[in-house]
Order: C-alpha cells, then structure tokens, then sequence
C-alpha cells in the first residue's frame, strides 16, 4: 500500500492544492510532519479580557445575585461579609480573609492557630434574617388588613448547633419566635434553649412519635412551654389521649394535613397525595371525631402542612396555602378550637442567582413576596367561610440560616496547565504508523486525506475509529504504551484543531471532604455557590474541577451554578499552603443548612473548626466571640468505637520493643511517641502551614485545647487544655 506523509506547505505551497497531507507514492515511509489544519492555532483563554476588576469577579461568579445582600467583593479582591444587609456602612463591613488569616496564623502571630477548613459563622447575619422574615409578615398583615400575627419557629433539624440554636431564641425572643423538633433529642434542647426565650413561643413537636416522646411533650406543657403536639399519623392520637389523661395534662393538639398541591422539583417528593408524612382528608374527619368522643376537640388547635422544601413560585405557594385554609375552615367549622396555621418550610434560597422558578436551585420570590402570598391566600379563605384569622407561623429554617455560615477551604494542589495539546514530532509520528495493522493505517491515510479535502467531521470519525483500533491493538499485546500514548496526542491534535475539544480543565485538589463538608453535592446533586475569596481583583486565567482528600471518585466538585462544568481559578501561587505565595482559599457559600448535621466520617475525616465572628466597631470590623479546633483523629477514631488512650498505649509499646532491639531514634524513641501523640491529637485533614489548635506542653503531656474568644485578640481557654496523655 502506499505510504503516507504529511508535507509541510510552507515550504512546498504547490504540493498539494488546499491541504496539508499528501501521498507518498515510491514504496517507502518518509519522515511525516504532524498534520496541519487551515487556522490551527492554540485554544483561547477563558477570559478574553485584558483588563479586569472587582466588577468583573463580581458577575462572573455571579456574586450580586446569590450573594445580595450579604456578601461583595471589595476594593482588595476579597470576599467581604456586609453583616446588617443593605443598611451595613462600609465601615461595618468585613473582610473574609482577615477572619481567615485571624483563625489560621499561629498564635505566636497572634492568630488562633486553627487548622482548616474552617466554618465562619456571622450572627449577625442570622440576627438580620429573622428581624427581615419578620418584617416581611409584619408589613404584608398590615398592608392586607390581617386580623392576626405571624410567629415563626425555627426547625433545629436544619443546624442543631448550639450557638445556632441559642442565638435563635435569643434574636426572636422579641417576637416570639420558637422552636420546631422532629425526635426526642431535639425536643430536649428546644426545651432547654427556650427557657430564655419568650414564654409564648410555639415548640412545635414534629416527626414520628412514641409513648416516650409524647410524655417529654407533655412534661415541656407542664414545665410552662408552649407545646404542640403535632400528628404525623393517625395511630399517634391514642397515645396522647392515653398519657394526657394518665398525666392529668391537658395536651394542645395540631395535625399534619396531607396536600394535593405538590410542586414536581427534587424537593417536592415529600409532598402532595403520596408524600412521606401527614393525614388523608379522611384521616382527618376521624381525628375530628375521635377528640370530639372524648371531650377534647377544644384542644385541636393548629393544622400544619408542607408543600416542600425550596417552593419555586408564589403561585404554587398560594395553591397549596388556599387549599390548607379550606382544611383549616372546615376544622374550625365541626368545632375545633383552631387558632394557629403553620405553612411549614419551603421559603427558598436563590443559590444560583438566577432569580428563576424553573430551577432546584433558585427561587422566583423575595422574602416580602413569600409573607405576602401566604397572608393574602389564609385572608381570602378564611374571609370567604366568615373564619377568624389565624395566626400565621413558618418553619423557615433554610432560609434562616443559609447566609450566616460560610466554609472556608484551600487548595493545596493543582494538575499542570496545559497550555496546548502536545504535538507529535515527526520521528514519534513515523514510529507510531510503522507499528500500526493495516486497517489502523488505512484509518491514518483516510484521516489525512479527510485533512486535506477540509472535511473536519470525516478526520474525527476517522481519528475516533483509529483510537478505537489501536486500544484493541493494546489489549491483544501487538503495539506497546508509546503506540498508545501517540494515538492519544493524535486524537487530541486532531479535536483541538478542528475546534471540538474543550479547553483544558484542570484539578484542584482541596484540603476537604465533601461527604463531610457539602453531602448535599454528593447526595441529591445540591449546588451551592462556590468561589475564590481573595484574589477577585485579578483575572482567573484557568478553569478547574475541585477534588477532595478522600479516597472516592465521586469526592469531587464538577458542577457548579450557572451550569458550569467546571470553576473559572487563578494560578496556584504554591503548593501546601502556598509556599512563596501564599494559600489558594475557596468559600462555598449558603451552605448553613443541613449539611453539618449530615455530614458523615468518610476516610474519618471530621468536621470543620468553627469560628463565630460578630461585627464591632475596632480596627478590623469584627470580634471573634468563639472558636474552636475541628474533631482530632482521636476523637473520630472515638467515634467509630475505637479507644485511642489504649491505641496510644499500645504503639508506645511497640515504640519501645523496636528501641529495645536496637531501632531507634536520636531520641531513643522519645521523638516517635510525641509524634505519634501529636498525630492522635491533630485534626485529620493536610496541615498547610497556620496553626494545629494542639501540640505539646508541659511535662510531655499533649495539648488539646477548645478555645473560648472573648474578643478580638483574646483568647481564654475552654476547660483544662491539657489530656492525660503522657510519655
């Protein structure tokens, strides 16, 4: 068959007319050139702009959408918290890095030594939430002429975290803002936490319920809280006459009304007919006529529903709230003592910015919009049956407590840029045709000449059907890895010359796991906005995928909002920590929603170390008010059923017997069990430099230290800092 070559048409213009490649017709395999395509030049920049900005950042990432009001980019290129909303003053806003290097620098530098990943938490963003979801309802009742209040709870499921929990209470205790939970865990802190809260705040008690749980509900009644006692089926009402009367507590009584108005989103499957939890129209009228049997239908007072989580319209909102208003009016009508109506959750987050009702990740709807749909709907429904109004109540827990909570990781690494696909120089090209079977060569000669002709769909079928051939060729022994790694470069040539392959993406390898820190990614595809929080002055001249430090192919991040593949980044300035540039810190952000509490121990990876940061009026806009190290290996080695003391001792053991035999160190094994004590006492993830939050003090004993802040710069120690590990 003839041979094949590709001639360089610079040097022989006339060779072949309108292409690259021509045939060599005289028996023997000239040197070829790598195949050449009119216009072939390396891939763009993803940014074509030479000038950039703050501006600039602050749209790409989409920022002024799901960010507003809380979040900016500032004249450093940084992430900056405005902690009021709209009505912080510039002087008021902070500065995410300074948080950042304030936690993670050494305490000798006057940081808090903290490893990351970090969570910041900004109560005043939290406190800025409930005042507006407040507002929003307070302004609609007024503006429609409502003849009630509305009186929200907060459901701990969302964040159980302590200061979460408290700082709730302690912002809603002006408008009487409670508590929901759905287990007997949850009622117990919920208990707790509102005996510094206003004494008329609802506990709404949700969830599956035993003789055990509904006894707890009914002391919490006796205890002087405003418990609810909420059916999520049927049978649980038995239970509650049955221990009311033994108890001589009289309950108050709601029920969970299973809607038709369902919407079809990913978050929309615990409603509707088929939903998980609630009571059939049916079910219902039984529930009404057994309490009337027993003289207790003055204590039904509340009718609790939930369309979903994330609603994305106020026109399926106000469907599914009318239709719970008819339930509520009929209840009212057979004789209940009705006076509450809970609308559940499903106020949504906008965590695209896309202000979008056609999408799992974003919402059509402000807050005002929201109060005042579900106001208008109970008004027209009750006005229309001749019904008190109710007072209204939510359980707003995402959009509580999303913005206040922001993670903070950094990358560590990232895969070599490839600026242009690597092309194959004429000795590798001919080695790599000399060593293909004839029907790979026929490919090869059909490629070129598809090449010359121009016709750029036919040289990729081509280019395909060789790639094919030769992994064959592999997998039976004929050709080796070099033949394999040039079809590979060839293919590539080919894709990225006629414009079909996509620009190099690279990844970045972050000092994170993500079944621990983000498990809505990984378990139901959730996207949360994810951005470089420093640097945002600068033009990111690469794009990336994030890969975590767990051994899993699915612990990484490849899809973002926006309907990204891939996250426009800067240059790594250095590896593990940056060395000679400084770290590469990433944020994701409305994340302060569940994640937390369903974060897992995957690889025994634990969770975050947290800061609280509150705005105040010093050189650096903010105090931090709390701090403390996330989980050490031992605590989650503890966690699994381990006993780390007695591991401890065990390797200290081992330490010797080798020292003993003559194996030792400078130390005579001294420095191995320090080590070996650091390690138990260190948190899991890569150290990149800052602090450790532990060490070793006193008398070889080893540190591991919570922190309480009281203010910016001082730190008092939580407890004694110092374990019972000694060597």
């Amino acid at each position: 068959m003839p041979a094949l070559a590709c001639v360089d048409l610079a040097a022989s213009p006339a060779a072949v007319p309108g292409g690259g490649c021509a045939f060599v017709r005289n028996g023997s395999l000239p040197e070829p050139s790598p195949i050449t395509f009119p216009g072939d030049g390396a891939p763009g920049i993803i940014i074509n702009s030479d000038h950039w900005s703050t501006d600039l950042s602050a749209s790409l990432y989409k920022i002024d959408g799901w960010g507003a009001p809380y979040f900016s980019v500032n004249g450093s290129g940084d992430i900056s918290i405005r902690p009021h909303g709209s009505a912080t003053l510039a002087h008021q806003e902070i500065d995410l890095m300074k948080v950042v290097k304030k936690a993670s620098d050494p305490k000798e530098s006057g940081g808090l030594g903290l490893q990351l990943p970090l969570i910041v938490r900004f109560p005043d963003v939290l406190r800025h939430r409930l005042e507006s979801l407040q507002a929003a309802f307070d302004l609609a009742i007024h503006a429609n002429g409502y003849g009630s209040h509305y009186q929200g709870v907060y459901p701990v499921k969302c964040n159980q975290d302590r200061y979460i929990v408290e700082d709730v209470v302690d912002f809603g205790s002006p408008f009487r803002f409670g508590l929901e939970a759905g287990s007997k865990p949850e009622l117990l802190l919920a208990m707790s936490c509102l005996t510094k809260g206003s004494p008329d705040a609802f506990l709404v008690c949700n969830g599956y319920k035993d003789a055990e749980y509904i006894s707890l509900a009914l002391i919490g009644r006796k205890l002087g809280f405003n418990t609810v006692i909420v059916l999520e089926q049927e049978e649980e009402l038995d239970l509650v006459i049955e221990i009311g009367r033994r108890t001589g507590i009289r309950p108050v009584i709601g029920l969970r009304a299973k809607l038709r108005t369902r919407h079809s989103g990913h978050f929309g499957s615990t409603s509707g007919e088929k939903g998980k939890f609630g009571l059939t129209a049916t079910q219902i009228l039984g529930v009404a006529r057994r309490l009337r049997a027993v003289d207790m239908l003055d204590c039904l007072q509340l009718l609790h529903f939930h369309i979903g989580s994330q609603i994305p319209s106020t026109d399926l909102l106000s469907d599914g709230v009318a239709e719970a208003a008819q339930i509520y009016c009929e209840l009212a009508r057979l004789g209940a003592g009705m006076r509450v109506i809970d609308v559940g959750g499903g106020l949504g987050i906008d965590y695209d910015g896309s202000h979008s009702e056609d999408s799992d990740v974003s919402v059509g709807y402000g807050l005002e919009e929201y109060a005042d749909a579900v106001v208008r709907s109970i008004q027209s429904v009750c006005d229309r049956k001749y019904v008190r109004h109710p007072v209204i109540c939510s359980e707003s827990g995402r959009a509580l407590v999303s913005h206040h909570s922001v993670l903070v990781f950094e990358a560590v690494s990232a895969t070599s840029p490839e600026s242009s696909t690597p092309r194959l120089g004429g000795h590798d090209l001919t080695c790599f045709v000399e060593g293909l079977a004839d029907e790979g060569r026929a490919d090869y000669l059909n490629l070129t000449a598809a090449a010359v002709r121009g016709e750029y769909e036919t040289c990729m079928l081509y280019a395909e059907q060789l790639k094919r051939r030769c992994m064959d060729q592999f997998k039976d022994g004929s050709i080796g890895l070099e033949h394999l790694a040039a079809v590979d470069a060839l293919y590539d040539m080919v894709s990225e010359a006629i414009n079909v392959a996509d620009p190099p993406v690279r990844t970045y390898h972050v000092n994170l796991s993500l079944f621990t820190s983000i498990p809505d990614f990984w378990a139901i595809g959730q996207l949360f906005p994810i951005v470089p929080i420093h640097r945002l002055e600068q033009r990111p001249k690469s794009r990336g995928v994030l890969s975590d430090l767990t051994c899993d192919s699915d612990g990484k991040v490849d899809r973002f909002i926006g309907g990204r593949t891939s996250l426009p980044l800067h240059e790594m300035e250095g590896k593990f920590g940056g060395s000679g540039g400084g770290g590469y810190y990433l944020g994701m952000f409305l994340g302060g929603a569940y994640q937390e509490a369903l974060g897992g121990l995957h690889n025994l990876f634990g969770g975050p170390s947290v800061v609280r940061v509150s705005q105040c009026d010093g050189p650096h806009c903010f105090a931090v008010t709390r701090a403390a190290p996330g989980p050490s290996c031992a605590d989650v080695l503890r966690a699994m059923q381990h006993e780390p003391e007695i591991m401890f001792e065990t390797l200290k053991r081992r330490v010797e017997e080798v020292v003993f035999v003559g194996v030792e160190d400078e130390e005579g094994g001294g420095g191995v069990v320090e080590n070996l004590a650091r390690a138990f006492h260190g948190m899991p993830y890569l150290s990149c430099g800052g602090g450790g939050g532990g060490g070793v003090g006193e008398e070889g004993k080893v540190k591991a230290c919570r922190y309480y802040v009281e203010g910016e710069g001082t730190v008092s120690v939580a407890g004694d800092c110092y374990e019972d590990w000694t060597f």
